[in-house]
């Protein structure tokens, strides 16, 4: 089966950073995202916290504690390792992984399962077989997902290098045998076959008709029912797709890497900025990266801002080619797959469906955000008119001056505000999530309880196991929070789910028995051996069935405070960093509330224009004032944090926001266009003429201001390659995201914290993970009779750009 890259959408932080994985096993939704889940263990006795205990006082209290103060955690995380004496209990508490050969043991023990269900599937032919197709297709699914999300997962943040080894060697073992899977035929002809038949379909569930469509799809899309030479070319062109598109996201350069200027050309920067990059009397600017940011916003003359604009968005004409050539192979792919475009191919099963409504909500979006952008220039270009330094230009703002006075005005606003660290001290890290528990069980009824680590459990000792508690269900999940930094470690801040909600059926639980008994020194009981020993519980919203529980990891890189005379003080988070917090702990409250019966359609595992609705919604909740009052209390003093100070930094952030929209609506409008079939017209040799073209127009027909000829800034559009026909989808889940706050959670006074309010959302939207059509989601939690947005299409598409990106 195919392994293909789907990577997870982000804010508008993280779209600079190259930061989640998210994979397809069996050709399906399978978001590397998190951790393994630990299961009812028997030695000690591991019961979860109930949900009717009278402790919430104290687990608050504790949460606070286990991520402010080390000490605590320290005398904290020490407790139950008594009972292993020294034993490992495996990591994630998966049973075969307590040594490093235990990956292999893991792998080749799954492939024997995945090899049965194989066979079944094959042999099928009564129509009861037949009914199972879907579910035993999802379950093939999720147990290559077990081994490959983990292992992916592990052997990235692991230090030590036996684990990291063994973990690939277990990762490319399942690899190949997913590739073995793409060619076997009769799979996809069975679940056809079952499809096909009214009586089998109809009596499907509406998860195992949503999973079906899915792999059929992706069955289709990996040109399984091609001929054999055409099945051929198109491996081979997938492979020359991922390798070029690797070498063009390597190799993002600029044409000219540096500009020499002298030091007094240079007015208005950072003198000590400048004396670093002085050498012999002259300024060595690079084109790239963070001086030639920071000159353009704050050099004074102008014409070498031009300059350095020019060069900064000319790329090398070596990636242009690159480019040009993924595009143009795309294109072909998708001709041989049958599809008009790339981007038909793409959006088949996304929530848009096509180009053309991806179009439609672009430019109801322009248009919607045309008055702000307008307004913001206005008044940019009033700040440059009292500039005398620029006489020397037409009174219009050029594409060099936007950062620059843009800069002025933000540096005015801040001026007036107090400094960013004054916030700071009201957001120590446990106060937050403490907050986020809180938070959540006045929303949703559930909770976050600390929970020792068993050990070996974790990958470092810095790692914090947090339960998930439900007034209601009980344990329903599991997240490893891996929050401070460290060397070697990515600064990303990431969502990774390790294991999906899933039921596990009754022949999977005498399977277990027998592993039991055969391995009982690694596990006690059948219910262990069936999740390997990862968390299960059983779900009174499904008839008490016995559910594997979705097991996250949260990883962020916030800075450790200096060990003083007075002890540590806790961390204490930025503006910044405490919206990327919110928007992780939105994915994973996807992730928790998804809890399906079928693990491809499990959480975040969705269409690719739905998964960063939850995170984006949530980053509304960190500065809203109820929600304030539940956490943001000064470290040492424990006052209250007046939301006014919240609201002047919100201010801030949000001025030029008609500019960032209009940023983000021309790179959704340039992956568009490339994405169409206008490559197929390109040359094999072109050295980026081609696809300059295609960029100018877009900028010429959008752009409030104009771009000047020569640049060629799409060699710098990394995302193109992960993201390929579907940049808009960061803008339309923000637009989604803010209508439900302000029709939702903002109708009323408090309606952040209303319980109403959440359960509307949780019963409407994230609890459905995958398994319902996103516009009907987004149709019932906004009350929407119109139809048109539960029809979805162009129709939908365009209501949502009418929205607006607003809060």
């Amino acid at each position: 089966m195919k392994l293909s890259s789907r990577p997870a959408w982000t804010c508008a932080n993280c779209l600079r950073q190259q930061q989640r994985l998210s994979r397809r096993c069996l050709v399906t939704a399978s978001t590397a995202q998190g951790a393994a889940a630990p299961a009812t263990l028997q030695h000690p006795t591991f019961r979860p916290i109930s949900k009717a205990a009278p402790s919430i006082l104290h687990d608050d209290r504790t949460l606070r504690q286990v991520f402010d103060s080390p000490d605590f955690w320290k005398d904290f995380s020490a407790k139950r390792k008594h009972h292993y004496g020294g034993r490992s209990a495996g990591l994630l508490q998966n049973r075969y992984l307590t040594r490093p050969e235990g990956f292999q043991d893991f792998a080749n023990i799954t492939l024997q399962k995945c090899a049965k269900i194989v066979g079944n599937v094959l042999s099928y032919n009564s129509i009861e077989e037949l009914g199972r197709v879907a579910k035993d297709l999802d379950r093939l699914s999720d147990l290559l997902c077990r081994v490959i999300d983990l292992s992916d997962f592990i052997r990235s943040v692991h230090p030590d290098r036996k684990v990291q080894i063994a973990a690939t060697q277990a990762y490319t073992a399942m690899f190949e045998y997913m590739n073995v899977l793409n060619t076997t035929t009769g799979l996809n002809d069975q679940l056809k076959r079952a499809a096909d038949i009214p009586e089998i379909y109809n009596a499907w569930s509406e998860e195992e008709r949503t999973v079906a469509a899915i792999l059929i799809k992706d069955f289709s899309k990996s040109a399984i029912d091609l001929p054999d030479v055409d099945r051929q070319a198109f491996v081979d062109i997938s492979n020359e797709i991922a390798q070029v598109g690797t070498d063009f996201v390597d190799n993002i350069a600029a044409e000219q890497s540096t500009l020499s200027f002298e030091s007094s050309r240079l007015k208005g920067m950072d003198p000590v900025f400048v004396r670093q990059l002085t050498r012999w009397g002259s300024v060595s600017l690079p084109t790239v990266g963070m001086p030639a940011t920071v000159a353009l916003r704050t050099v004074e003359d102008a014409e070498i801002r031009r300059e350095i604009y020019m060069a900064n968005r000319t790329s090398s004409k070596e990636n242009l080619h690159r480019l040009e050539t993924l595009l143009r192979r795309r294109a072909e792919l998708a001709n041989l797959s049958g599809y008009d475009s790339f981007a038909h191919m793409t959006l088949t099963d996304k929530m848009a469906k096509s180009p053309e409504a991806v179009t439609s909500f672009l430019d109801a979006l322009a248009l919607d955000n045309a008055p702000r952008l307008k307004d913001e220039n206005v008044e940019l270009l009033d700040i440059k008119k009292g500039d005398a330094r620029a006489n020397g230009f037409p009174a219009g703002l050029n594409a060099w001056d936007r950062d620059y006075y843009a800069t002025q005005l933000m540096s005015s606003m801040r001026s007036k505000a107090r400094t960013p660290d004054f916030l700071s001290a009201y957001f120590s890290l446990g106060t937050v999530m403490q907050g986020l528990s809180r938070l959540f069980h006045r929303l949703y009824g559930i909770r976050l309880v600390p929970r020792e680590p068993l050990p070996g459990e974790t990958w470092n000792a810095d790692v914090r196991r947090l339960d998930v508690i439900d007034d209601h269900e009980g344990h329903i999940a599991v997240i490893y929070c891996d929050l401070f930094e460290r060397q070697g470690k990515s600064p990303n801040p990431a969502h990774f789910t390790l294991r999906c909600s899933r039921r596990i059926e009754e022949e999977e639980m005498r399977e277990a028995a027998q592993i039991s008994s055969q391995m009982g020194s690694i596990f006690e009981t059948a219910q262990e051996a069936a999740n390997d020993g990862l968390a299960t519980s059983f779900n009174p919203r499904d008839g008490n069935a016995l559910y594997q529980l979705p097991t996250i990891a949260l990883i962020c890189d916030f800075a450790l405070a200096p060990q003083n005379s007075s002890g540590r003080r806790p961390t204490l988070l930025t503006y910044r960093e405490l919206t990327t917090l919110f928007h992780e702990m939105g994915h994973a409250l996807h992730s928790i509330c998804g809890r399906t019966a079928l693990q491809n359609v499990a959480g975040t595992r969705c269409a690719t224009d739905f998964a960063e609705l939850p995170s984006v919604l949530m980053e509304n909740f960190a500065s809203a004032p109820e929600v304030l009052a539940l956490y943001a209390r000064h470290w040492e003093t424990d006052a209250p944090l007046d939301a006014e100070r919240i609201k002047e930094r919100v201010e801030i952030d949000r001025r030029m926001q008609g500019a960032e929209t209009e940023s983000q609506i021309l790179l959704g409008m340039l992956d568009q266009k490339y994405h169409s079939n206008l490559p197929l017209a390109w040359t094999e040799n072109g050295t980026g003429v081609e696809s300059t073209r295609v960029y100018q127009d877009v900028w010429a027909k959008y752009c409030a201001v104009h771009e000047p000829p020569g640049t060629s800034w799409q060699g710098f559009f990394g995302h193109l390659f992960g993201y390929g026909a579907t940049y808009y989808s960061y803008l339309f889940d923000r637009a989604i995201a803010g209508k439900i706050w302000r029709d939702v959670f903002q109708r009323t006074a408090g309606g952040a914290v209303d319980p109403a309010a959440g359960n509307l959302y949780r019963e409407e939207v994230i609890r459905h993970g995958g398994g319902r059509d996103g516009w009907h989601c987004v149709a019932g939690v906004l009350k929407d009779g119109s139809g048109v947005l539960a029809e979805g299409g162009q129709g939908a598409m365009e209501t949502v750009g009418k929205w607006g990106v607003h809060v």
